[in-house]
């Protein structure tokens, strides 16, 4: 990925008093916690320097759509080659991946806006280590500004492991709280359907069935990711990384069945609402063919008598037109008797 040099790239430096290394002012920086050995999160201003080595645990998220950032990231030594790889790619597919000591990859987030989640979806990248978490994201995510403030709140933290599994937790919140909105919405349109009152709702249901599309994808990419952890071997990591996959696994798995039924029910109200539009529309057809086939033999009559030949019937008769208007309306007797008989006016 090329990089514009014209921006200064912090690296690791030496403290001054011979401490070990400390993160300079890292740019794109969007929020640091220090987690000291208690589990405490302590906010760190985004121009303070950071220890990147000791007992503490420290957590550092950048905005990846700032190339400074990414200038940063290119040049950290700390953070191994691989990881620092995918930090900078803009690779969408959902991946873990375990090697030097160091869990990193990519998960999908739903963006947020102003008035809180979308359905749209987003990537946090992530690296951790024993003592340093980098994640970063190019969208403002709903999951781990979450997580943000699950730490600014005093939520204690005593791995890098939990911190991430505290994330994935609200990634899993975030989609279970839209899911009940949505079910709601859903339960709403039944009671329409059902009440007969059909006044735009196809519009609402294919919403909704895209939104549980657009989150069963997700949601299907995340418990590949987890279930494939959970089958690998992690015991030569250290105890801080070892993340808690099939509990994550099984929440994600519950919430995602909860999804596709909605998905289901969904469609199936779809195809119920477009059941009845087309018994509408066919009783509409009835009722028009019922008062053509009315209509039909007075306008017959009514196209003889204008015909303007000789010897036209009640021509010379005083009373033409009301024995004229009496064969009209016998005309419409007999069909409403016919269409009777046949079956077709009940």
């Amino acid at each position: 990925m090329a990089l514009d040099s014209s921006y200064p790239a912090p690296r690791l430096v030496v403290s001054s008093d011979g401490g070990g290394p400390v993160a300079a002012s890292v740019p794109g920086l969007l929020w640091a916690f220090r987690i000291d050995t208690e589990g405490r999160p302590h906010p760190l201003a985004i121009n303070q320097a950071a220890p990147l080595e000791g007992p503490e645990l420290i957590w550092l998220h950048v905005n990846l759509a700032d190339a400074r950032a990414l200038q940063w990231l290119a040049a950290e030594q700390a953070i191994p080659a691989s990881a620092r790889t995918l930090l900078l790619s803009k690779d969408t597919y959902q991946q873990l991946h375990v090697a030097e000591d160091c869990v990193y990859g990519v998960i999908a987030d739903l963006l947020r806006d102003i008035d809180g989640a979308t359905e749209d979806a987003g990537h946090l990248r992530f690296v951790l280590q024993e003592r340093l978490v980098i994640s970063g994201r190019y969208g403002a995510l709903c999951g781990v500004d979450a997580a943000r403030r699950a730490l600014e709140a005093g939520r204690r933290i005593s791995s890098a492991a939990v911190l991430f599994e505290t994330i994935i937790d609200n990634v899993a919140s975030t989609m279970e709280a839209m899911a009940e909105r949505m079910q709601d919405q859903l339960d709403a349109i039944e009671e329409e359907v059902l009440s007969d009152d059909h006044a735009d709702l196809r519009k609402g249901l294919g919403q909704l069935r895209r939104t549980c599309v657009r989150l069963h994808r997700q949601l299907s990419g995340l418990q590949l990711v987890f279930h494939r952890l959970e089958q690998q071997d992690l015991s030569d990591l250290t105890p801080g990384l070892q993340i808690a996959a099939p509990k994550l696994a099984q929440r994600l798995d519950e919430l995602d069945r909860v999804i596709v039924e909605m998905r289901e029910r969904a469609r199936l109200l779809q195809e119920e609402l477009q059941l009845k539009m087309e018994e509408q529309g066919n009783n509409s057809l009835r009722v028009l063919s019922v008062l053509t086939a009315l209509l039909m033999p007075p306008t017959l009559v009514t196209g003889v008598f204008g015909m303007n030949t000789r010897a036209l019937p009640f021509a010379d008769s005083e009373a033409g037109f009301w024995w004229a208007a009496l064969l009209i309306a016998s005309a419409s007797c007999v069909a409403y008797v016919v269409l009777r008989r046949i079956g077709i006016i009940r």
